[in-house]
């Protein structure tokens, strides 16, 4: 019963167990030009009046949904509830956000990213956590860099306020799971990863608290 071959064994269920159980709570692992010149003895451009109409296409929202879609309009939505938020501003958070979630998870320390979680995420990710602790296994990780960030979708609630944003991360990351023992059951050292994640942040527009809250993760 305690032969070497089924202790692989068993470490090796364990690992495919906790790999499908990753999946399930986070996602799946896998230059500027310049303007043109004016030509000598032209007629300078003068800036036509539709430029600044009031009321046309908001760059900060069209650089990243489509000019009219429910996304865009959902997000004009918000800029009226609060005229300071910023679409790219916000995009620029998440980015910080999703590398501080992610590794914080990797490694089980969730009390420092509690604050921005949602209780049905947080429940979640403590529940992976404490199967790798009951199992004696340990991750090492690092985050290596993103590839992409895209805005996927975008809805608000006019009722309550309530604003909701998809956003679309390819990251790279090492990681390794090792036993009790030390002994590497899942990865290899200084092997990156590409991880694919779909996180939806919420935020009641408006609010005295800035925070946007992880409410849903995927794939």
């Amino acid at each position: 019963m305690n032969s070497p071959i089924l202790q692989l064994l068993v470490l090796a269920g364990i690992a495919v167990f906790l790999i499908l159980r990753l999946r399930s709570v986070l996602g799946t692992r896998e230059g500027f030009e310049k303007p043109p010149l004016p030509q000598p003895g032209a007629e300078p451009v003068r800036k036509r009046s539709f430029d600044v109409i009031e009321g046309g296409a908001d760059r900060d929202i069209i650089d990243h949904v489509p000019e009219g879609s429910p996304a865009a309009k959902a997000l004009e939505a918000m800029k009226r509830a609060e005229p300071s938020f910023n679409v790219s501003g916000f995009l620029t958070g998440a980015r910080g956000a999703y590398e501080m979630i992610l590794m914080n998870f990797e490694r089980g320390e969730l009390a420092a990213i509690k604050p921005f979680l949602a209780t049905e995420v947080y429940d979640s990710f403590s529940e992976v956590v404490s199967m790798r602790e009951q199992q004696g296994l340990q991750i090492e990780a690092d985050f290596v860099g993103l590839k992409e960030l895209t805005l996927v979708d975008a809805t608000y609630d006019a009722v309550t306020h309530e604003a909701e944003l998809s956003v679309r991360f390819i990251g790279q990351l090492t990681s390794v799971v090792r036993d009790r023992g030390g002994d590497i059951v899942e990865g290899k050292p200084g092997e990156a990863k590409t991880q694919r994640d779909t996180w939806t942040f919420a935020r009641q527009m408006g609010s005295d608290d800035p925070n946007w809250l992880l409410v849903a993760t995927g794939e």
